[in-house]
């Protein structure tokens, strides 16, 4: 999943919404590109939970 956040969006709303993925949806941060005018490109990914044996 892709997420573009355009240059006027502030640091606590990005780390709001990158939050509400990673709990509602097990996503994580797979890569985040800054650019130069200020934008973000977020890639999530989904978490990998791995089962553990009981026995």
């Amino acid at each position: 999943m892709d997420i573009y956040l355009p240059r006027d969006t502030s640091r606590e709303v990005a780390r709001q919404m990158l939050t509400e993925h990673a709990q509602h949806g097990s996503w994580e941060i797979d890569r985040l590109r800054l650019y130069p005018d200020g934008s973000r490109r977020i890639r999530l990914r989904r978490k990998v939970i791995r089962a553990v044996r009981t026995m």
